[in-house]
This record gives C-alpha cells, sequence and structure tokens, in this order.
C-alpha cells in the first residue's frame, strides 16, 4: 500500500502559469504546494518596488488580449490601468514610432498620405521582386520592405536580439511585417491592454492567495524527496532539464538587465525605447515609471541586453530552427508518456507566450485536469 501524500499537486515554478493551476486547484478543494528557486513568487512578471517606482525587474512586460474571458479573469482579481504600449525606436540619434505606421513613414520619407507611404514601400520591395524563396531572414524582410525599413529599424536591433546574422537566421522568424497606413502608434491591436495598478505582484498574490508557498527551493537538488509530496506534479520549468538532457539542450537566448536610479523626474519620455542600431550594445531602454504615469521625482531605468544562454543564466527566447524543433517533439513524447507529472508555461512547453496566451493555456489546462478528477 502506497503511503498517503500531503498535497493533490506539487507545482513547480510560482510564474503565472503554475500560479494559476494553483488558484484554480484550491478553488475546487485540491491541496496544492507550490515550490519556486526563486525567492519571490511571479516569475518574470515580478516587480521590485524602488521608491514607489514599481520595477519590471525581467523585462517590460505589457497585458494585452482580444480574448474577453481572460481579460475578465484577471480584472475580477486585480485592476489595471489605461497604459497603451507605444514604443520608440531610435537610429542613429533619430527617433522612429513604432510599429510601422503613418508617423513612421513620415519620419523615414517625409510622406503624409497612405497612398505616398504605400508607392513608397512598393518602390523599395520591387528591387527584390527577384526573390522566390527567401534563403533567410535578411531576403525575407527586404522582400517584405525593402532597405529602408529594413536597415533603420529591423537588422542591427534583430542581429543583436538573435547574435546572429541576418543572413544566417531563418526566414520564418519574419513571415510578414504589419504596415498601418494610419497616424496610430499602439503597438499591439488586440481589444483590451493596461498594467496591473502596483504592478504584477498583486495580480500574483492574488492567484496564490490561500495556497502554500515555499521559496528558494530547487526542485531538483531534492527531487525524490519532492515527488513523494504529491499525487501530481505541475512542472513548469525547462522540459529537457526534467528528462536529464538526454536527448541534449534546447537552445535559449537569454537576456541580462542593467538597473539604475537616476535623481531625474523624466529620462526619455516613453516606457520603451528600442536601440535599432548595431553599434549600441542593448536593445532598449525600459523607463519603468512611466507604466504607471509615474510623477515621481526620480527615475529608474532599465538597459536590456541580449545574451548568450547558458547553464545558471535564466532561458528567454526558444531558438525555433530544425534541431530545436527535433529535440522538442522528443522530449513532448516522453512528456505525454508521464502519467503523474504535467508539463506548462513557456519553459515547460518550450514556447515564447504573451500572458494572455500563458493564462488561457494554465486555464485550460486545470480544467481538463481538474474537471476530470473530480468525476
Amino acid at each position: 500500500m502506497s503511503k498517503p501524500t500531503e498535497y493533490d499537486y506539487l507545482i513547480v515554478g510560482a510564474g503565472l502559469f503554475g500560479a494559476l493551476f494553483a488558484c484554480e486547484a484550491r478553488k475546487v478543494g485540491k491541496r496544492c504546494l507550490v515550490i519556486d528557486k526563486r525567492t519571490h513568487t511571479g516569475g518574470n512578471v515580478h516587480c521590485r518596488e524602488v521608491e514607489g517606482i514599481n520595477v519590471h525587474q525581467y523585462g517590460a512586460h505589457i497585458f494585452h488580449t482580444s480574448n474577453r474571458q481572460v481579460w475578465e479573469y484577471v480584472n475580477r482579481l486585480v485592476e489595471f490601468n489605461r497604459y497603451t504600449n507605444s514604443p520608440i525606436a531610435s537610429y542613429k540619434g533619430r527617433l522612429y514610432n513604432l510599429p510601422f505606421n503613418m508617423n513612421t513613414f513620415y519620419q523615414l520619407w517625409g510622406v503624409t498620405t497612405p497612398a505616398e507611404a504605400q508607392a513608397r514601400i512598393d518602390e523599395q520591395r520591387s528591387k527584390y521582386a527577384y526573390i522566390d524563396e527567401p534563403a533567410n531572414l535578411e531576403e525575407q524582410a527586404l522582400k517584405l520592405c525593402g532597405d529602408d525599413i529594413y536597415q533603420t529599424l529591423i537588422k542591427g536591433y534583430t542581429e543583436k536580439q538573435w547574435g546572429r546574422k541576418a543572413t544566417e537566421l531563418p526566414a520564418f522568424i519574419i513571415r510578414r511585417l504589419p504596415f498601418r497606413f494610419t497616424f496610430d502608434n499602439n503597438y499591439f491591436n488586440d481589444t483590451y491592454q493596461g498594467i496591473p495598478i502596483g504592478g504584477y505582484n498583486p495580480l500574483i498574490e492574488a492567484l496564490l492567495q490561500g495556497v502554500e508557498v515555499r521559496l528558494g527551493i530547487n526542485y531538483f537538488e531534492e527531487r525524490d524527496f519532492w515527488n513523494e509530496q504529491a499525487e501530481k506534479i505541475l512542472f513548469t520549468g525547462c522540459i529537457d532539464a526534467f528528462f536529464d538532457f538526454r536527448f541534449g539542450r534546447l537552445e535559449y537566448r537569454s537576456l541580462r538587465f542593467d538597473h539604475q536610479q537616476l535623481p531625474v523626474a523624466n529620462f526619455q519620455g516613453n516606457a520603451v525605447v528600442n536601440y535599432t542600431e548595431a553599434e549600441v550594445p542593448y536593445t532598449r531602454i525600459i523607463e519603468h515609471k512611466h507604466f504607471e504615469f509615474g510623477n515621481h521625482p526620480h527615475s529608474v531605468i532599465t538597459y536590456e541586453y541580449p545574451d548568450t544562454y547558458a547553464p545558471g543564466k535564466e532561458p528567454y527566447y526558444p531558438v525555433n530552427d530544425e534541431v530545436n524543433t527535433r529535440r522538442l517533439l522528443q522530449y513532448r513524447s516522453l512528456a505525454e508518456a508521464q502519467r503523474s507529472v504535467l508539463f506548462g508555461g513557456r519553459l515547460g512547453q518550450y514556447v515564447y507566450a504573451d500572458m494572455d496566451d500563458t493564462i488561457e493555456a494554465a486555464y485550460r489546462l486545470a480544467r481538463k485536469e481538474l474537471d476530470s478528477s473530480a468525476v
């Protein structure tokens, strides 16, 4: 007779996915234990308060969705502000609005009408009409937008982000480029958008209310012990690590952040400014107070640098090439054979997911798992 366990679910990872699953499990009376190797909850949406400013510790997170059910779900937990993401690109001292819209085209070429902008784009694209099947990202981008947009706003930023020349990157990374022939700087087309008032910590705290959480715990250091604590496990860490890298390591790109507190009320006038030239080592500067319309006499900014990934660094962006796709399918085959382990989240699924997609996926898994277990 097997030893009774103290918990129904051990949830490895206190990020958005794990927290939402725990919330749903608690609602139906399941006993959950959430553990995380970090000393805080929230995963990469965690905010650190610095003299009244909520600093997005792991990069900018702007909530946006067209899924009304997801929007209503999070708004039952916290109140959102009206923040609209309107990043700016800086290239060799000149500023350009993003996404590509009539403001951008005016800044590039001085055109003032949609017809003029379309004609300029068509003219620049026509030079690359001979490319039938783009062999790499550079050919794909030139075929889509021509030289000016590519050289000014895409090439340097993309090469910094991925750590490889655009001619060495697969074409599918940039299958399409959205052009807006309106003077609209809203980066997202989604119906709903904003940031939780007070940052993301209150959202995570609301999800984990009433759930036992233990922090600073590395699951792999006492794996056998933790496996015995619950009937089932939800694992939101790296799927390849769970299987001891049997088929090799999945590749990621990482990031590093340089947070600085400044004695100025307004450093750059916008929450996010991208730096698209190759000579600038960082990809963007974030000024956190603008996410919540702060009027503090000081500011906190973050320089965001792309970084190679290695054990000990945070994995951010999956490298979705043929080698990693093949490895992922092998790991997923092992995962599907696990009777008592569920896998979720961006690391457990090896995906780059927006927050609304993460919430929807966690909710669907919870309903599938919990509704079936209640039968």
